[in-house]
């Protein structure tokens, strides 16, 4: 008998430092459009955040994180979690290239499209459980429990639609425990708030050890408002608190939880719609019919917000290569147009930027590519914020903070790289991403 209790005893003194071996669980935060001034610099932009503050305090954070081209939502989300570059993961804006604009407003939902190895894999190959709740580009990712963004009528239906797309049963079961789900484009801070309940459900039920949580309401109010105005600090400040409550329940779920809280890209304000498109129908190089419809194009702009792919239908047609270089120099040297560069390809492929244009036109701070053709070149904004611009633009910066056991305090890593997050989360999962550009930084 003594001898089974004294073996009982070795087993369980071996099993402990398996159990201390484990990797913590990693929440990864995203709140979209977050500029690292305003939490480092809260208190002197009149912003009451104190849970990330806390972070601040009790972590790691970086000064600013130089971001991707473009610096879009989409492109910037998909290096976060594969920590490649956009010419390697194959996000390359936020809408599809829709030159006969017949994908009615498509955008790059779809996780079938990334080209490279993401954290959810990964840690799938660790046999490691994985929750997502709205991060971009994550319909049909191998994700164990997963309600991926999309939408496409802004109707009840694209409530049918998430419901159709998300793990089986799991939003039947979750709406059944917790009321209504979100709309699919539904980028209120309501809308934050309810995603954040389900966030935490999972966290509180099904105890994954990495979950991506994304939250939409602050780029959206940027947008509408701009940056650093009353509106905007108002979304954050509610933002933070859902913040508080999501580690809250994670850290009550397993104390080891850490805590990694990120944004996409900055955001600045604007004035002037620049009407690219415009420009590029007078030149011929866009047909359309009487009813202003697209019927044919050899090249076109590409939307990115501050910034504008241009996509010719055969790069290698040199006449056509060199009119539309022209036609760009000149846009380039009116001031008023309020371009500031123009990259080429060996350009774009040198920021790791989307392979299928042969140029791209950044803008001058507080100018954007407008959408309606049929407007003046240049007219005033219909919005107030934007991002897209290129990724040395200092106003893009976005932001990294971590936290949690193991992790230096108040400590930063000055500036660094989006793709050195994925290398770094992938490393504190204890799980590898060997093709990632980026590295761990700690």
């Amino acid at each position: 008998m003594r001898s089974i209790v004294l073996g009982i005893a070795i087993l369980g003194l071996l099993a402990v430092p398996a159990l201390a071996e484990t990797p913590p669980p990693v929440v990864l935060i995203s709140i979209d459009g977050l500029r690292p001034g305003d939490i480092l610099e809260a208190d002197k932009r009149g912003l009451h955040v104190p849970n990330l503050r806390h972070m601040v305090a009790e972590g790691t954070y970086a000064d600013g994180v130089r971001g991707v081209l473009p610096t879009l939502t989409y492109p910037s989300h998909t290096t976060i979690i594969t920590g490649v570059s956009p010419a390697r993961h194959g996000i390359l804006s936020n809408l599809t290239f829709d030159p006969l604009m017949k994908n009615q407003q498509g955008w790059y939902w779809y996780a079938s499209d990334i080209k490279a190895e993401t954290l959810w894999e990964a840690a799938r190959i660790a046999h490691l459980k994985t929750a997502n709740v709205h991060w971009p580009v994550s319909v049909d990712a191998p994700i164990d429990l997963n309600l991926p963004q999309i939408w496409r009528t802004g109707t009840p239906d694209d409530r049918k639609l998430v419901r159709a797309l998300s793990t089986p049963g799991l939003y039947d079961r979750m709406e059944h425990a917790l009321g209504p789900y979100a709309d699919g484009d539904d980028e209120s801070i309501d809308g934050d708030e309810n995603r954040a309940r389900f966030g935490i459900n999972l966290i509180e039920t099904e105890h994954p050890r990495f979950t991506t949580l994304y939250y939409t309401a602050l780029d959206h109010t940027q947008h509408l408002f701009g940056p650093d105005t009353p509106e905007a600090h108002a979304v954050l400040e509610r933002i933070d608190a859902i913040v508080g409550r999501v580690t809250e329940a994670a850290r009550k779920a397993d104390p080891r939880t850490i805590i990694c809280v990120i944004s996409d890209h900055g955001f600045a304000p604007i004035a002037h719609d620049v009407n690219l498109a415009g420009a590029f129908m007078q030149a011929g190089l866009i047909t359309v019919d009487d009813t202003k419809k697209i019927t044919d194009w050899t090249a076109e702009p590409w939307f990115s917000g501050g910034s504008a792919a241009i996509v010719l239908k055969t790069p290698d047609d040199a006449a056509l290569k060199q009119k539309v270089a022209g036609l760009l120099e000149t846009l380039r040297a009116d001031p008023a147009n309020g371009i500031v560069k123009i990259l080429d390809r060996d350009g774009i492929a040198a920021q790791g930027g989307n392979p299928q244009a042969s140029f791209y036109v950044d803008f001058k701070v507080g100018y954007e590519m407008g959408t309606d053709p049929s407007k003046p070149m240049v007219a005033p904004s219909t919005l107030k914020g934007m991002h897209g611009y290129f990724p040395e633009t200092p106003e893009m910066r976005s932001t990294f903070l971590i936290a949690g056991p193991g992790i230096a305090a108040h400590r930063t890593v000055g500036e660094i790289d989006m793709r050195d997050i994925a290398p770094t989360l992938a490393k504190l999962m204890g799980v590898t991403l060997p093709k990632a550009e980026g590295k761990p930084l700690f």
